[in-house]
């Protein structure tokens, strides 16, 4: 299957790849209705149509069909990912590396001052867990707002591409079709993409929180001088391992490359935010 989308049978692809994401096998009827529902009660798409797409993605490997049920093979789930991923911007990526750094870093600094200044009050408690939360809720919004504005910008231009290739069909009743159809296809993909920047918010909101959350508990639970040791333990940890284990994976970077250039970015930021704070 060719990336770029030049006829109607490519739009089909793609909604067949979405519906079949979740790797269970589906009948074609219930494709079918599936793509008139894509269609929004409008018949844009024959059932003989369907038949030849399936036949090709068949031919292709994506797809293998049994007795009129349908099923991704693995080279059609990883395809269906990436689409997935493409239009629905259904991997967080982002998000929780914003949500790993953010709360590692202010647990960082919260402990560090709070170490400083050596502050044991319940007053220094309450506001190490008020920052840590005004960070958390700053990321969410931010996330929420900004990744349904960006994502929905980047679909309408990956739209007006697609609808260009689309637009150089010969035929003029298959050209108005494959429109139609792609036209609906992402009218569905509006909704699904403010669900998913909702769940990304969620997601990058709560991430922050907990890497936040768990060594300023340590440091606030334990006597010293283990609170200290214990705590920033679990930061290395989490920045360490969590943080860089998923930014290596989702860039394909050398580890040791990415663990260098993350552990710059923590400290440079930490010393920061303590000068600043210092000033302040």
């Amino acid at each position: 299957m060719a990336f770029e989308i030049q006829e109607l049978p490519d739009v089909i692809k793609i909604i067949v790849l979405l519906n079949l994401s979740k790797g269970r096998p589906l009948h074609k009827s219930a494709l079918k209705r599936r793509l008139d529902r894509v269609c929004a009660s409008f018949t844009c798409i024959e059932m003989s149509e369907l038949e030849k797409t399936v036949k090709e993605m068949e031919a292709e490997k994506l797809i293998t069909e049994q007795d009129g049920m349908v099923q991704l093979t693995p080279q059609g789930v990883r395809l269906s990912k990436e689409w997935e991923s493409l239009l629905l911007k259904k991997e967080p990526i982002l998000e929780v590396v914003a949500g790993l750094v953010d709360g590692s870093i202010t647990g960082l600094v919260v402990i560090l001052s709070a170490f400083i200044a050596a502050l044991t009050t319940q007053m220094a408690i309450f506001a190490a867990f008020l920052t840590l939360s005004a960070v958390a809720i700053t990321n969410f919004s931010s996330f929420l707002l900004g990744g349904i504005t960006e994502d929905l910008a980047d679909i309408l231009t990956l739209q007006n591409l697609m609808n260009y290739s689309l637009s150089d069909i010969p035929d003029k009743k298959e050209r108005d079709k494959s429109l139609l159809l792609l036209k609906k296809l992402f009218t569905v993909l509006n909704k699904e993409i403010h669900r998913s920047n909702l769940y990304a918010a969620i997601i990058c909101g709560v991430t922050t929180f907990i890497a936040g959350s768990i060594p300023i508990a340590a440091f606030i639970v334990l006597p010293s001088p283990l609170d200290v040791i214990v705590s920033l333990s679990i930061v290395a940890f989490i920045v360490g391992f969590f943080l860089v284990r998923y930014r290596s994976k989702r860039t394909r970077v050398n580890w040791k490359i990415t663990f260098f250039e993350t552990i710059a970015i923590v400290f440079i930021a930490t010393v920061a935010s303590l000068l600043l704070g210092g000033i302040a």
